[in-house]
């Protein structure tokens, strides 16, 4: 089930598991979503900071492993290694953006530390052995940012969470106006996750066709 074309609006859009291995990718972002809701509870800028940079590791990992691909094969790779670098420099930009809003405790940075290793290296081989669950577990990453940055919203309408003006470098990237504010920001961070969350389903989806590259993806001869 491929993403809708109007999946970056759809809010609510989520793809439902074809698979064994889609229903073992969405079983492990829910995993993961428990700790973090046990964590961080409603403390949603510091949240952003510590699963931002992991958010930032797939399409890094991936769009490295696309470009060795690429090369061993002698094939084009039809634009995939620069989204997947693109995205991931996107994640990096939401990471450095909530660093000026929340700023991390000492605590939080082992934590960001310990948490990018242990990823980084689990995302690394699982996208040897199966580049389509990997991509499968991105896209519910996402679906899952989206809802939690849905949530954050919530609270600020709320006014249970203070609506400070926009650092001067979400401003610049995201051409927000001058007197933002981190409505705005949030609004800009949940519309790109969810332009992930429907670009890496799609990969996965690619993928799996007859006609892709092995799902082994990379890691295929």
């Amino acid at each position: 089930m491929s993403a809708p074309k109007d999946s970056t609006t759809s809010l609510s859009w989520h793809h439902e598991p074809q698979n064994f291995s889609d229903r073992l990718a969405l079983k492990f972002v829910k995993f993961l979503r428990f700790f973090a809701d046990t964590f961080f509870a409603k403390r949603y800028g510091h949240r952003a900071i510590v699963l931002e940079t992991v958010a930032a590791v797939p399409g890094m990992v991936g769009g490295a492993l696309q470009h060795l691909r690429s090369l061993r094969r002698l094939e084009d790779d039809g634009g995939l290694i620069r989204k997947l670098l693109d995205e991931a420099e996107n994640e990096r930009m939401h990471l450095m953006t909530f660093v000026q809003i929340a700023r991390p405790t000492q605590f939080e940075r082992w934590l960001i530390l310990l948490s990018q290793g242990v990823f980084y290296n689990f995302f690394f081989v699982l996208y040897l052995i199966s580049a389509k669950t990997a991509h499968r577990v991105v896209g519910y990453f996402e679906e899952e940012a989206v809802i939690s940055y849905s949530h954050f919203l919530e609270e600020i309408d709320a006014g249970r969470h203070e609506n400070v003006p926009a650092p001067q470098l979400a401003i610049d990237y995201w051409n927000l106006e001058p007197g933002a504010r981190l409505r705005d920001v949030v609004l800009a961070i949940r519309d790109d996750e969810a332009s992930h969350r429907g670009a890496n389903h799609e990969i996965a989806d690619m993928l799996a066709a007859p006609t892709a590259p092995p799902a082994r993806g990379v890691g295929a001869k």
